[in-house]
C-alpha cells in the first residue's frame, strides 16, 4: 500500500469568498485554493475552451428571443420638407450680340425627398431682360431614354447633370445635403467656384466718364432726381366769382425735368366728375417775353423762345401764392420729403403748415317776433321754425292719463255794471290739455243770451312774459280765487264732487288753505244751516217743484246706479261741459246705464231737465240719483 507524498502541509482552510461592501453581501472570486496555495487565472486547457466556444448557448440558456420588428415608416413622412439643395449653372449661347456670345446662368437645383422629385430655379436679376424664377417645375425628370428616373444618388458635386437637353454643372451644395449624403455613405467630390457671367462683370466695372462743355447736364439731372418728387397741397379761392368755392388741389413737381402736374382731389358726394387731373405734366412758364403775353395762350405753342423764365423747386414755397394758367393757387402745406429737400437744397428749414379751413360763423339766433294776441303762443311760434308749420308736441302720456278728466267750478264776474253781478258762468279745466273752457247757462227773462262764453284754449297768468307764459294750472283754482280771463276777472264761487276728490288724491299740488276752502263748501252744500232752513225766502215754484220730485225718486229708487258714473257718463258726450247734452244722445246713456226712463216720475223729471227743444240739463237729472 502505498502512501501519498507527505508535503508538509498543516493548515487545509478554504479562502473566504463572502463579504460586505457599503452594507451590502458581495461575492468575491477566489484567488487562493485549499491551504493557501495561488489559483492559476486560467484553469482550462486551450482545448477545452475551444470545445466550449463551438458549443451553443441554446442547449444551456434555450431558444433566444426576437426582437420586435421596427416600425413601418413611409418614405413621405420619413422625409416630409427635406430637400437637398445644390448650386449649378449652365452655358446658354447669344448668337445676335457683338458685346456677348455666351451667357452664364445661375440656377438653383431642388432634390426632394418625399418624392423623388426636383426643380430647377433661377433667382431672378433686377433688370436681366431674361426671363427668370422657376425654369423646371417640380417633377421627376428622366436620366436617360430608358425611362430611369434621377436619384439623389446620381448627385454630387462637380458633376454634369443632362435635363431636357440642357446641361448644368453642379459645383456645390448646402450645409444639410452635404451632412444627408455623406450619412449615406456617399463620397462628395470637392466644392467648385460658381462660374461668373463675363457681360456682367463687365457691366460691373466703373463706367468711363465724360466731361460735358456744358453748365447744365440734363443727363445728370434726370439720373440723379429720377423718382424724385416734390408735393404741395394747395387751394384755389374762387368765392369771389358767381357759384364759386374753394377747391384744394395736389401740385407735383418733378425734379428730373423741371416739369409740373394738377391733380383734383375729389371728396365723396361732391357732384363732380372724377377726373384725375387739373393739368398734365408739362413745363410752367413764369415769364413770357412781351410779344408773347398779348397772344391768346390758349393756341399759343410755348417754347423757350417765348418763355423768360420757367417756374422751378424755389419758386413753390409754403405761404406763398403762385400763378397758373390763369388760376391763382396758394401752397398751405407739403409732405416730409419736400420739407427735408428744401432744408437741404435751400437751407429753409421753417415750413410749417397753413391752417386754411374757413370757420363757421357764429349760428344766428333766432329771435321771435313779438306775439300778436292770436291763438297760443306755442302755436303761432311755429309758422317762425317752418314754411310749413306743425301742431306743437303733446304730452301724450298725459293725455292718455286724464282723459275725459274735468275739473268744473261756477264762478261769478267782477264787473262794476249792475247787470253782470248776477252772471254766473261754467268752467271747465281739461286735466289732458290744461285747457280752460267758460259755459254761460242761459238765465229765462235776464235779457243776456246764454251758451259757450269761450272755447277750449289756455290761458295766460296775468302779469307773465310772452317769451316764458305762465298758464294757469289746476292749483290756481279754489274758492275764492280770481281768475283773469282776457281782460275780465272771475271768482270762483263753488265746485263739484269731483274737484274735492281731486284736490284730496293730489293735495301736494293744492295749499292747504285752498283745499280747506273747498271742502268747507261742499260740506255747506250737503249739510245747510239751520238757520237757513228757518229763513222764508221766495223761491221759484218751478225750481221748488223740482227740488221735491228728485226727493221722491230718490225714495223711491231702491238700487240706484252711482251718480259718479251717471255723470262721467253724459261729461263724455259734453265736449264744451256745458251741462246740457242732446236728447238722442241723452236716451241712448240711459239705455246703455239701464236707467228706468219708462217710470213716471223720471219722464217727469226729463221734461222739466229739458232746455229748448233738442237739449236736456243732465246736472239737476243726475241728482234724483244718490250714491
Amino acid at each position: 500500500m502505498c502512501r501519498a507524498p507527505s508535503t508538509g502541509k498543516t493548515a487545509f482552510h478554504r479562502c473566504q469568498t463572502l463579504g460586505y461592501r457599503n452594507g451590502y453581501a458581495v461575492v468575491q472570486r477566489p484567488t487562493l485554493g485549499i491551504g493557501g496555495d495561488r489559483l492559476q487565472v486560467t484553469q482550462l486547457s486551450q482545448a477545452e475552451l475551444d470545445d466550449l466556444a463551438s458549443k451553443a448557448p441554446l442547449l444551456t440558456y434555450g431558444q433566444p428571443k426576437q426582437a420586435p420588428p421596427a416600425e413601418f415608416i413611409p418614405a413621405h413622412v420619413a422625409f416630409d420638407k427635406k430637400v437637398l439643395k445644390f448650386d449649378a449653372y449652365f452655358q446658354e449661347d447669344v448668337p445676335m450680340s457683338t458685346e456677348e456670345h455666351y451667357r452664364i446662368r445661375q440656377v438653383k437645383i431642388y432634390y426632394y425627398l418625399e418624392d423623388d422629385s426636383m426643380s430647377v430655379i433661377e433667382p431672378v436679376v433686377e433688370n436681366s431682360g431674361i426671363p427668370q424664377g422657376k425654369l423646371i417645375k417640380r417633377q421627376r425628370l428622366a436620366k436617360n431614354d430608358r425611362g430611369d428616373h434621377y436619384h439623389w444618388k446620381d448627385l454630387n458635386r462637380g458633376i454634369d447633370i443632362t435635363i431636357y437637353g440642357k446641361t448644368f454643372r453642379v459645383v456645390d451644395c448646402d450645409r444639410f445635403t452635404q451632412v444627408f449624403l455623406e450619412s449615406q455613405g456617399i463620397e462628395l467630390n470637392p466644392p467648385e467656384k460658381m462660374a461668373l457671367d463675363p457681360y456682367t462683370e463687365l457691366r460691373k466695372q466703373p463706367l468711363r466718364k465724360y466731361v460735358t462743355p456744358s453748365d447744365f447736364d440734363q443727363l445728370k439731372q434726370f439720373l440723379t432726381f429720377d423718382k424724385q418728387v416734390l408735393r404741395f397741397y394747395a387751394i384755389w379761392d374762387d368765392t369771389d366769382s358767381m357759384f364759386g368755392e374753394c377747391r384744394t388741389y395736389i401740385i407735383h413737381y418733378y425734379l428730373m425735368d423741371d416739369t409740373v402736374e394738377i391733380r383734383e382731389v375729389h371728396e365723396r358726394n361732391n357732384g363732380r366728375d372724377p377726373f384725375p387731373l387739373l393739368m398734365s405734366r408739362q413745363r410752367v412758364p413764369k415769364v413770357l417775353v412781351k410779344n408773347a403775353e398779348n397772344f391768346p395762350q390758349c393756341v399759343l405753342e410755348i417754347s423757350d423762345q417765348e418763355v423768360l423764365e420757367w417756374y422751378t423747386a424755389k419758386d413753390f414755397l409754403v405761404g406763398k401764392s403762385l400763378t397758373i394758367l390763369g388760376r391763382t393757387f396758394f401752397i398751405y402745406d407739403c409732405d416730409p420729403f419736400t420739407r427735408q429737400y428744401y432744408k437741404e437744397k435751400f437751407g429753409i428749414s421753417d415750413l410749417p403748415r397753413i391752417d386754411v379751413s374757413k370757420k363757421e360763423p357764429a349760428p344766428v339766433k333766432q329771435e321771435l317776433p313779438p306775439y300778436n294776441g292770436y291763438g297760443l303762443v306755442e302755436d303761432s311760434a311755429q309758422n317762425c321754425f317752418a314754411l310749413i308749420p306743425k301742431a306743437p308736441r303733446k304730452d301724450v302720456i298725459k293725455m292718455l292719463l286724464n282723459d275725459n278728466k274735468v275739473l268744473r267750478y261756477l264762478a261769478a264776474l267782477e264787473s262794476p255794471i249792475p247787470e253782470d253781478k248776477d252772471r254766473r258762468f261754467v268752467f271747465s279745466y281739461f286735466l289732458a290739455t290744461d285747457m280752460i273752457s267758460i259755459f254761460e247757462p242761459p238765465v229765462r227773462n235776464s235779457g243776456i243770451i246764454g251758451g259757450k262764453y269761450l272755447g277750449r284754449t289756455k290761458v295766460i297768468k296775468p302779469y307773465s312774459s310772452v317769451e316764458n307764459p305762465v298758464y294757469y294750472s289746476p292749483s290756481d283754482f279754489f274758492i275764492g280765487a280770481v281768475i283773469e280771463v282776457f281782460g275780465h276777472r272771475f271768482v270762483i264761487l263753488d265746485t263739484d264732487d269731483y274737484v274735492l276728490k281731486y284736490m284730496e288724491s293730489n293735495a301736494a299740488q293744492y295749499s292747504p288753505e285752498a283745499l280747506l276752502s273747498v271742502q268747507n263748501r261742499v260740506r255747506k252744500r250737503e249739510g245747510p244751516a239751520p238757520e237757513l232752513e228757518n229763513k222764508q225766502t221766495e223761491v221759484d215754484p218751478g225750481v221748488q217743484e223740482l227740488e221735491v220730485l228728485i226727493d221722491t225718486i230718490q225714495k223711491q229708487l231702491k238700487d240706484p246706479p252711482c251718480k259718479d258714473n251717471i255723470r262721467e257718463a253724459f261729461q263724455i258726450y259734453d265736449k264744451e261741459a256745458s251741462g246740457y247734452v242732446d236728447k238722442e244722445m241723452f236716451f241712448k246713456v240711459c239705455d246703455s246705464l239701464n236707467l228706468p226712463v219708462d217710470d213716471s216720475l223720471i219722464k217727469e223729471l226729463i221734461r222739466m231737465c229739458s232746455h229748448g227743444e233738442d237739449k236736456i240739463d243732465y246736472y239737476n237729472f243726475v241728482r234724483a240719483f244718490s250714491n
